[in-house]
């Protein structure tokens, strides 16, 4: 008597860079079998991230997420990465969460399953057809990870694999505080030594009025690694970060950035004064998420409110998000590249905008985060960070391709190594 062979489901590879895409498909369904492929995360939180997207398969009984159309669920059409950048927390979970890595020692773990029928809900309660577990990696075999607490720099150096020596990248994060060594570890898997660096603890925003000298001296940290090459060390920031690394390279008379990679950025504070917010001007949505956009807008013409991006000497990309809901970041590049003009400075500069892309630009394949709590004078509050899910899911692929190309101009003469999982 013919026994039916039961649905198998496949991730291809199994185990990949986070930035990495990979195929999902299943086999053995019966032909035009509605299914649902749903995607589980457990955060290191203990928080629960989901995607899901509704299949029909074909003659053959055969689904491929990278090849066919979802018809519905958290993502539609044909997106291979869908799973992974469509999720976002269960039903029933605490607002505003952000899923961000804490130990990049340990991969991501996400399990894919397939469900008979469109599925739309409960998904723990029912028994899946066939899943799999696939790992996601920030950190590629063969990078150092080395702990830095010298001369007053708090921070993560990642290493990459193989002899060296390499270039180098100060990776400097936003207003939220603390060490994330995501990016850092995942820019090291891609050949570039990369310092993480911590410049003030969570929740503690005024501390982040440090000495000058703070951020060079970890810029130097970096540039004096004997696997480092010295004269090939470039700045990258996000948020916050954005505005530091502008600072270095318009204003250190002590080091010389090679490159300079500002996401979501601005240039917008009384000179002297790292952190500054026009607080009168804070507002929010019916929802009552803080939006801070318009705080310092319109954009000053006194050049004592802002920085003077004419002096900057290297050069510079800058990646935004129009619907940026956190800062000004687009009026802000446009002065930024009118002020370099008139220096004589605008070949300098490469701007990339993205329409209906939020505050937080991170590496591709990330969920989407809308709204998220952030810490403020010691007050929990929801912040509006803007974009819509799948617009900044592809600002935030695109934007990864081109940082990566800048990065590779800029730093490396020849083909850079990369970590191979």
């Amino acid at each position: 008597m013919h026994r039916a062979v039961p649905p198998v489901i496949s991730v291809t590879p199994s185990r990949a860079l986070v930035d990495e895409t990979f195929r999902v498909a299943v086999q053995n369904l019966p032909p035009g079998s509605p299914v649902t492929l749903h995607s589980l995360h457990r955060s290191e939180d203990e928080d629960l991230w989901e995607a899901f997207g509704h299949y029909v398969s074909d003659s053959r009984g055969t689904v491929s997420v990278a090849d066919d159309f979802s018809f519905g669920g958290t993502y539609t059409g044909k997106e291979a990465m869908g799973l992974l950048w469509s999720m976002s927390p269960v039903p029933g979970s605490r607002e505003g969460l952000r899923l961000r890595k804490k130990n990049v020692c340990i991969p991501q773990l996400v399990n894919i399953s397939v469900y008979g029928g469109h599925v739309e809900e409960g998904f723990g309660e029912r028994l899946p057809l066939a899943s799999t577990l696939t790992e996601r990696w920030h950190l590629g075999p063969g990078v150092r990870r080395i702990e830095i607490s010298e001369r007053g720099v708090r921070g993560t150096l990642f290493i990459p694999p193989g002899p060296g020596p390499f270039p180098g990248m100060l990776d400097m994060w936003g207003g939220g505080g603390g060490l994330l060594e995501y990016r850092s570890a995942l820019l090291a898997s891609h050949g570039y030594a990369s310092l993480a660096l911590e410049y003030f603890t969570a929740g503690e925003l005024k501390s982040a009025d440090k000495e000058f000298s703070y951020f060079e001296t970890a810029f130097n940290i970096v540039r004096e690694h004997p696997q480092v090459i010295p004269d090939r060390v470039g700045l990258f920031g996000l948020s916050l970060g954005s505005l530091m690394a502008s600072y270095l390279a318009a204003e250190s008379s002590v080091i010389e950035p090679r490159c300079c990679v500002c996401v979501s950025g601005g240039h917008l504070y009384p000179r002297g004064v790292f952190c500054y917010f026009c607080r009168h001007k804070l507002r929010v949505d019916e929802h009552n998420r803080e939006i801070w956009r318009s705080i310092n807008l319109p954009i000053p013409e006194d050049l004592s409110q802002k920085l003077d991006v004419g002096k900057i000497n290297c050069p510079m990309l800058l990646v935004n998000g129009i619907d940026d809901q956190n800062w000004p970041t687009v009026e802000c590049a446009e002065d930024m590249a009118h002020m370099m003009r008139a220096a004589g400075k605008e070949h300098l500069l490469t701007r990339i905008e993205y329409p209906d892309a939020g505050h937080l630009i991170e590496p591709p394949y990330s969920p989407h985060s809308r709204a998220t709590k952030f810490i403020k004078d010691g007050v929990t509050v929801i912040l509006l960070w803007g974009g819509q899910t799948k617009p900044h899911a592809d600002a935030q692929e695109d934007s990864w391709r081109n940082i990566l190309a800048f990065l590779q101009k800029h730093l490396y003469c020849t083909q850079n190594p990369k970590a191979k999982m």
